[in-house]
């Protein structure tokens, strides 16, 4: 059941909306209609604006984060984000943390799929955004700390960095991590990439390197082909402790 300031999409009349019940009014080309009267309601639930036109109710999931979320810069692909929980074999019993979360997209995922989640994050505004971002998505096993990964302790199942990688982050995971964890690191150039594979190689007894790429398919009357779109994003290097 939908509660006062929980985030939902309408989706109907070939339009969706990105919106949190109660007060306040939605008001679009497709009629207006009163926030309020959203709360109690369920997924697959249907609503009416003033002039008749029917929205679907559907309640967010990570996939719905990534595309309407308030956004601080540029967020790892969903694709990207979905090697890293399968190489890692991210589960229901894992303690997760997360470094350079940014918008918080990334742990928003991770949140929905492990035990629990730590990301740090030292820039305040970003931090502020991200906060905001794991709220409305109600996972409350997310925890957003303010402070330099460097200074995590503990020890984790999976590590995740996505920041200005240096070698002393790769070495600062390995002594975080349980025997038989993981650490995934995303970088978007080979240089980083390459900071990455020096530091772990002679600690870490399992390294691979994948490179990100995708190819959406696109239909027209002439044909089928791959989207002419770019496919490549980066690199993730996953290493077992």
């Amino acid at each position: 059941m939908i509660g006062p300031g929980d985030r939902l999409l309408l989706v109907g009349e070939g339009r969706e909306f990105f919106v949190k019940a109660g007060p306040g009014r939605l008001s679009t080309d497709k009629g207006q209609l009163e926030l309020g009267s959203l709360v109690g309601l369920s997924g697959g639930d249907i609503v009416e604006t003033h002039n008749g036109s029917k929205f679907m109710v559907r309640i967010p999931r990570p996939t719905d984060f990534f595309t309407y979320g308030k956004r601080s810069g540029a967020p790892m692909l969903p694709k990207d984000i979905g090697l890293v929980i399968a190489y890692t074999g991210m589960n229901h019993k894992d303690e997760v943390l997360d470094a350079g979360t940014g918008s918080g997209i990334a742990a928003i995922y991770f949140g929905g799929v492990a035990k629990s989640v730590k990301t740090y994050e030292l820039r305040p505004e970003f931090l502020t955004l991200a906060k905001k971002n794991i709220a409305d998505a109600k996972l409350a096993n997310v925890e957003a700390i303010a402070a330099d990964f460097l200074a995590a302790e503990g020890l984790y199942d999976v590590i995740h960095l996505d920041l200005q990688i240096q070698p002393e982050h790769v070495k600062h995971a390995y002594s975080l991590l349980r025997s038989g964890g993981y650490l995934a690191v995303y970088t978007p150039f080979l240089e980083q990439m390459a900071i990455v594979l020096d530091a772990a190689e002679g600690r870490f007894p399992e390294i691979h390197t994948h490179e990100l790429i995708e190819r959406e398919m696109t239909r027209s009357k002439r044909g089928t082909r791959p989207s002419t779109s770019v496919c490549h994003s980066g690199y993730v290097t996953i290493a077992r402790r």
